[in-house]
This record gives C-alpha cells, structure tokens and sequence, in this order.
C-alpha cells in the first residue's frame, strides 16, 4: 500500500458524496436532480409556497391552513371548474364566479414545469380570461404525476389528452412575488401570490 493511501485512504473508502463534490471537474455537467425535486427548488425559487400533501385528508387540512393564516375563511373563492367544485364540496367555501368579488382564486393546472418551476394553464381553468384579469391570489391542486420536464412536454401532455378539442389560452404563471419593477425580464407577466397543492398520486 502507497504511503499517500495510508495518509489520505483510498477513493473507493470515501462516501459517494464527498467523490461527487471533490472529484468532479468543474467542467463536468451537473448531476442531474429528480425531475420533482427540480421542480420544487425553481417553483421555490419563483416565490411561491409549496405543500405536499399524501392524501385529500391533507390537501383539505392545508387548505383550511391557508384559509386561517390569509383571513379568507368569511370571503369568496372564485372557483369555476365544476369538477373541482365537487371535489372540495365539503370544505365550507363561499364560491362565487364573478373575479370582483373573490379573495382568491382556486383552480387546477395543466402541468407543473420542473425546469423553470412554472405553472401551466389553459382555458380548461382560466377559460378566456387573461391572468390580469383574476384575483392576485391563487391556491392551485396539483398531483405528481403532472410534473413534466419542460413547457414542449407540458405542450404534447395536452394535445394528447384533448384529441377532440384542444384548449385555448394555453399560458404559464411563473411570478409568484411582485418583481422590482426595474426587472424587465418579468416586464408585461402578472406576479400571482400562489400556494400549490400537491397530492402524491405516483
């Protein structure tokens, strides 16, 4: 044995994290993250407040949660997917379906974008409205299994679930905080004050 492996011990003693953050050249592209965990560090990243959730039981938990720490509980939710309205039939909601008069807005998404952390939409949630035009408050229900790579992805999942008839006002919410306004890349997108809700399906 050389005496440098008896100071230092060889490669295959130490952990396979220490190889990756030693050894790797600063040159070699990065480990690749699981595509959820990406998506949760951009979505982060974006400003907005994630929530896993194992069953219904905790989807409806957390939203009561987000109901108590906004003061929603006495407002109305602008809810206009009549799936969803069943879904959360249970959980006391004022729904209305006029923008004016909501506090927040609850919806679903499309797809979850992992590599920008973004969220995308059609006119299957937002109908023809434009993103300006709906309350700065948003509380989305997701599942994992929505998770995709990037926007072509989400793009295909889409066209692929709606042969018929393909949605319209297909668009992503990335802004989840108000941006400086000297920041000209967020120039023009409506900042959404946004809680996900995501319910493990896979």
């Amino acid at each position: 044995m050389s005496l440098f492996r008896k100071i230092f011990g060889s490669k295959a003693e130490r952990s396979e994290e220490e190889l990756k953050s030693e050894d790797r050249g600063k040159y070699m592209p990065e480990i690749k993250l699981p595509i959820d965990e990406r998506f949760t560090i951009n979505f982060k990243a974006n400003g907005g407040k994630f929530l896993y959730c194992e069953n219904l039981d905790e989807i409806f938990e957390n939203l009561y949660n987000i109901l108590e720490e906004n003061n929603w509980e006495e407002k109305e939710t602008l809810l206009i997917d009549d799936n969803l309205k069943d879904k959360f039939k249970d959980s006391n909601l004022q729904i209305t379906k006029k923008t004016s008069e909501a506090a927040f807005f609850l919806t679903t998404c499309e797809n979850l974008i992992a590599n920008d952390g973004s969220l995308l939409i059609s006119s299957n949630q937002i109908f023809e409205k434009k993103l300006t035009e709906l309350p700065v408050n948003f509380v989305v229900y997701a599942t994992t299994s929505q998770i995709v790579e990037n926007i072509g992805e989400g793009l295909r999942v889409i066209k692929s679930k709606n042969k018929e008839k393909i949605p319209t006002n297909i668009t992503t919410i990335k802004h989840f905080k108000s941006k400086d306004e000297k920041d000209f890349l967020s120039y023009g997108s409506s900042a959404k004050n946004l809680y996900l809700l995501l319910l493990e399906d896979l």
